[in-house]
């Protein structure tokens, strides 16, 4: 009888104290899944920065270089073919030599020629490559962007609403990647900004960014670009960023 009253009372003393556990091993799990869950979201890279130039090469291009070259970072141009940079575009040779990434912009960098269709933003490009051909290889080359960016709105102007997303999705269709810019200099704006102003844009645009694609140019106009360089590479390294070219730091979709 007393041995039945023990067992009355022991077996659910110990039925709760094994309840007891298996919430506890499962609130514990269930809290660590949702921490590593957590880690995963608000994981924070370390910081990056691809400094592109626009419209080049130029009179200016071997002092961006040198500037480059002193602080050990690599970047992307954007090149060009227009009648203003035939006497500089050897210069391609030296930006392919040194490192850094050359990119496909505009031959004429004409609006109103490239954004009239479709078919005619391509003649643009295939007139660009057939220069660049006689002095890197073009065929290593996949990547644009566009003159005034893939958002611009003067396109509507002379191609209708439609074109740049129809460009987007041909630029896409043959295997390229086109790619804008989170950080503008402001060095093409009309005034022709201070070296100081085009350095004081680029911290201001940065900001709290820590992935950064920075528009600057090289061209006959922006001479001041050129002399804002050092300070703007410096201001980088000084605040942890590496320098990476546009195709390491936003890799083709196929690679």
């Amino acid at each position: 009888m007393k041995i039945h009253r023990f067992l009355f009372w022991i077996i659910p003393v110990f039925l709760c104290i094994f309840l007891l556990i298996c919430h506890f091993y499962t609130t514990t799990e269930n809290s660590l899944n949702q921490t590593a869950g957590r880690t995963s979201v608000t994981k924070v890279e370390a910081p990056r920065v691809a400094l592109t130039f626009d419209d080049g090469p130029s009179k200016y291009t071997p002092q961006v270089l040198a500037a480059l070259e002193k602080c050990d970072a690599k970047a992307t141009f954007f090149v060009t073919a227009q009648d203003a940079n035939q006497d500089y575009l050897s210069y391609l040779t030296d930006i392919e030599a040194a490192g850094h990434q050359i990119a496909l912009h505009s031959a004429s960098h004409s609006y109103s020629r490239i954004y009239s269709s479709t078919e005619n933003f391509w003649l643009d490009i295939k007139a660009l490559r057939a220069t660049l051909a006689n002095y890197i290889d073009v065929d290593a080359i996949h990547w644009l962007r566009f003159p005034g960016g893939s958002t611009n709105t003067v396109s509507r102007r002379y191609g209708g609403k439609g074109l740049m997303k129809q460009l987007k999705a041909e630029v896409e269709q043959k295997g390229w990647q086109w790619v804008d810019w989170n950080v503008c200099a402001e060095d093409a704006v009309g005034g022709h900004p201070s070296a100081d102003t085009i350095y004081r844009n680029v911290v201001r645009e940065t900001g709290e960014q820590t992935q950064c694609i920075v528009l600057m140019h090289d061209s006959a106009t922006t001479r001041t670009t050129a002399e804002a360089l050092p300070d703007i590479i410096q201001w980088y390294k000084d605040n942890g960023f590496a320098f990476l070219t546009v195709e390491q730091a936003v890799p083709l979709p196929t690679t």
